[in-house]
């Protein structure tokens, strides 16, 4: 059995934020694989359900962000699991928007989730992290996170939450990398192409080149001029020769 945790504020004003990316992770792995309808328990919203033949406790602490710890120490004691078998998925201003990594142990960078569930079962637990990249400047980070995402932020968040859904059996079975490429698929899909060259034989069909049209008869070669005749010899003396020049 393993633990879920999805980390948010409760209630409609918080539903869209930076900040509860967390929720719709889980929002979507409950729906698109048939798990129990959500019910109040914990401090939180839980449902159960099972990804790959291993049972899953999905979990959204309704305490609000400061408090998350609270939540998912009760359930972890409730069900007797342990820091280890504990995953939550969380928004994270250090990573490029719709980035996705996995952690395990480490600290908290200051997330107010995150520090709440160091200070109730330690840091021994795996993170999913959410990239909402950085609005720039720490005083403008409370303000950040809890503004919705843009509107042409939705088509790249949902992608990253159909992968994650994807590849939630993956998470389950503790293959963080076939997770991850479940959800590298998504937010960077191949090209169509791959730019390989086809087998001999197997391309297509190489046109010959255009040929002109071929005529009915060759035109007849017009006839050769007749050859000049060749000078006769000039068989005059040097004096006859001379005497003509002064002649003319």
């Amino acid at each position: 059995m393993k633990l879920f945790v999805g980390l948010g504020n409760p209630g409609a004003k918080y539903a869209g934020n930076r900040h509860n990316i967390g929720f719709m992770a889980l929002d979507l792995i409950a729906a698109d694989h048939s798990f129990a309808p959500w019910r109040s328990k914990f401090q939180g919203q839980v449902s159960e359900g099972t990804l790959g033949g291993e049972k899953i406790i999905l979990l959204k602490p309704e305490t609000f962000m400061n408090l998350s710890g609270q939540s998912v120490s009760e359930a972890a004691r409730f069900y007797k699991i342990a820091p280890a078998e504990i995953t939550v998925f969380h928004d994270e201003l250090d990573l490029a928007p719709f980035k996705c990594r996995v952690k395990t142990g480490g600290g908290h960078a200051g997330h107010n989730g995150l520090r709440s569930i160091h200070q109730h079962i330690g840091e021994a637990y795996d993170r999913v992290r959410l990239g909402i990249g950085h609005p720039g400047h720490k005083d403008r980070v409370a303000g950040y996170v809890l503004q919705d995402f843009a509107k042409a932020e939705q088509i790249p968040l949902d992608e990253m939450l159909r992968g994650i859904s994807e590849g939630a059996k993956a998470l389950a079975a503790g293959d963080s990398a076939k997770f991850l490429n479940a959800v590298s698929l998504r937010t960077n899909p191949p090209r169509p192409s791959t730019g390989k060259r086809p087998p001999e034989g197997k391309g297509p069909a190489q046109a010959e080149p255009a040929r002109g049209p071929i005529s009915a008869a060759p035109k007849p070669m017009p006839p050769r001029p007749a050859p000049m005749p060749e000078p006769e010899p000039d068989t005059r003396s040097a004096f006859e020769k001379l005497a003509d020049r002064f002649r003319k």
